[in-house]
């Protein structure tokens, strides 16, 4: 009896996480212009305004250390502070990414004090390249060097929607 209501809890469990990583998300509505991005960090959350109204919430993944401000150069973990969306990469390791205007003055002059590099290269992107598979699973962990990610899907949505001086601000 008890090997038979494991098969059926296991089967039960497979059934619910294929159900959920198929599940199709809310799309973005693309006749808005975004102008303002957030990231709420122990959320896990980055949502997108247009004119102050919340356009739509991603689920994202963080730096390894996602607890903490980003100092330096390493430290795996993702800034927080008040940032713009500087570029756009459409032929990276990672599925497309936005490059994040960290580091600011306050972050340089922070690791200069230390005697130390604040690092760079703060990205929104989507899943390795060749691993977009993952999809939403890639959720389940922090697995980033400091960077926001996002899946593949998404990345696509945000890359096309969001222009080049928009705000960003990352929370703790």
């Amino acid at each position: 009896m008890f090997k038979k209501t494991l098969k059926y809890i296991l089967l039960l469990s497979i059934t619910l996480i294929i159900i959920w990583y198929f599940f199709p998300q809310k799309k973005l509505d693309t006749s808005k212009t975004i102008d303002k991005i957030t990231v709420i960090k122990h959320k896990r959350e980055l949502n997108v305004y247009s004119k102050g109204e919340l356009l739509k919430t991603y689920s994202i993944s963080l730096g390894r250390e996602p607890i903490g401000d980003k100092h330096f150069e390493g430290d795996n973990k993702t800034p927080e502070g008040i940032y713009t969306i500087n570029d756009k990469n459409p032929n990276s390791a990672y599925h497309l990414n936005f490059g994040i205007s960290y580091p600011n003055k306050k972050d340089r002059t922070f690791a200069k004090k230390h005697n130390k590099s604040p690092g760079g290269l703060i990205k929104i992107h989507g899943l390795k390249n060749g691993y977009g598979f993952t999809g939403k699973f890639h959720r389940w962990v922090d697995w980033t060097q400091g960077c926001i990610a996002v899946t593949n899907k998404e990345i696509e949505e945000l890359y096309h929607n969001v222009p080049l001086g928009t705000p960003i601000e990352i929370l703790e």
